[in-house]
């Protein structure tokens, strides 16, 4: 059973065309690093999110390989340049393989 949760992302408002635009991504994860116990002295299994990329217009604009530390619900902020409108197409994918993906249409003004 996948253990994602829901995605939010959030862009500049009115972005134009060759200016920055801030996009702000979170998704629910647990973020288990494997090294805590349970209530009656397991370890809890290790369960990350491993990778977080962020595709605009189909080209890879954005990438981060994630670790243990990283808290849950992992949440990035980070800039494109756009020349025209288009889609971002934002992946996550954990250490047991499972994706989670959201596309957001991006209008510049």
């Amino acid at each position: 059973m996948s253990q994602f949760g829901k995605i939010w992302v959030r862009l500049t408002e009115n972005p134009k065309r060759g200016e920055p635009i801030e996009v702000r991504a979170m998704v629910m994860h647990p973020m288990e690093s494997g090294f805590r116990l349970d209530n009656v002295g397991r370890p809890i299994p290790r369960h990350i999110v491993t990778s977080f990329a962020c595709a605009y217009a189909g080209e890879q604009v954005f990438r981060a390989k994630l670790h243990p530390a990283v808290s849950a619900n992992p949440y990035f902020v980070f800039y494109i340049v756009a020349a025209q409108s288009g889609d971002l197409l934002l992946t996550w994918t954990d250490d047991r393989g499972e994706v989670a993906t959201h596309s957001v249409r991006l209008e510049l003004v």
